[in-house]
């Protein structure tokens, strides 16, 4: 029998409040914290989040404005906040956090600092810091969210370097339709849960050049550059290169490449449309995590010496240099040279 959770979710965004409502569907009791005036109204009067998940109500799930009614009412504390802000937010709400909480990390990648940090690293190094020391797991895996909230079967992994607490949250807060594996290689989890992206920005271009260049041939073609260039790439990072084949990696990966609901692949496909940059993120008001992470991977890449032509075509596309056709002939061109020279 499942032990029902108090669940505080920060950040109601597509991902947040799809977990809030499964949980919610499951029997937890889930508080939800927002920064967004016009989310907070919608599920206070509707019910429904209206600017993110539209079209599922979820009556039980509570809402408050004020992050510390999430500490104080809470046992378990998900960041489930984009990874450009949720250091700024962790470091709001770390001097609220008790020794009973249990954090869960949905954002991945690299933080915005030198060396290998992680921001799953960067939460457990502040937790220290302000002594403290709970437990951290990170959750990833093949999750497109609006799938999720309609209860499509679907795998993820819940990774922590504590094999027992990532078991722990695994049968808590598993549901009939959201099955959380656990792992203790976080590392790889996280890395492959933001490098992912840059696969999906890809396979998004070609979908924009579908009337030129594009095509399931050249797609296919950038999905093995970019994984077979990941493959080497995070495992000098630090991941178990096992990862690359499980959920966290292929199966994530191929996911986030190759669905219409992807925001990645959606960004890609309007670069590669002809639009550039800040056109594709003005029409979008959910955070596309690609570009960050080409960005990121891209400088880890040069820091480690690692020949990432597929990664740097995709960098010159995002800073302007050359066009969605022009990068993808630079990784088609270099593909006999993928596999870390």
């Amino acid at each position: 029998m499942t032990i029902m959770a108090r669940i505080g979710i920060i950040g109601l965004g597509n991902w947040g409040t799809t977990l809030a409502h499964i949980w919610c569907r499951d029997g937890h009791n889930v508080l939800g914290w927002t920064i967004e005036n016009d989310v907070y109204e919608s599920l206070m009067i509707t019910n429904e989040n209206k600017k993110y998940l539209p079209d599922f109500i979820i009556p039980e799930l509570e809402v408050t404005m004020e992050i510390s009614d999430i500490t104080k009412e809470c046992e378990i504390l998900v960041l489930a906040l984009p990874s450009n802000v949720i250091l700024e937010v962790f470091d709001e709400l770390i001097h609220h956090i008790r020794p009973s909480h249990l954090i869960i990390d949905l954002a991945k990648g690299l933080a915005n600092r030198r060396g290998n940090m992680m921001i799953s690293n960067v939460i457990e190094e502040r937790l220290r810091e302000n002594g403290k020391s709970n437990s951290v797991v990170v959750m990833t895996g093949p999750t497109i969210a609006p799938e999720v909230a309609r209860g499509v079967l679907t795998s993820a992994l819940v990774a922590c370097h504590d094999r027992s607490v990532a078991e722990r949250v695994s049968g808590r807060l598993s549901t009939d339709s959201l099955i959380l594996k656990p792992t203790e290689d976080p590392v790889g989890a996280e890395l492959w849960g933001a490098y992912k992206n840059t696969v999906a920005l890809a396979c998004g271009i070609v979908d924009g050049l579908r009337d030129t260049i594009g095509g399931d041939n050249l797609k296919a073609a950038l999905v093995v550059s970019g994984y077979s260039e990941g493959i080497i790439l995070l495992e000098k990072m630090g991941a178990n290169p096992n990862t690359a084949f499980g959920p966290a990696g292929i199966g994530d990966l191929y996911v986030t490449a190759t669905s219409p609901r992807s925001r990645n692949r959606t960004l890609g496909q309007m670069l590669g449309e002809g639009k550039d940059l800040e056109q594709a993120l003005e029409e979008m008001h959910m955070v596309a995590e690609g570009v960050r992470a080409t960005r990121m991977f891209s400088e880890k890449s040069l820091e480690l010496g690692h020949h990432s032509p597929f990664l740097l075509a995709l960098d010159s596309l995002l800073a302007g240099k050359v066009g969605a056709e022009k990068a993808v002939r630079m990784i088609i061109e270099s593909y006999s040279d993928i596999g870390g020279k």
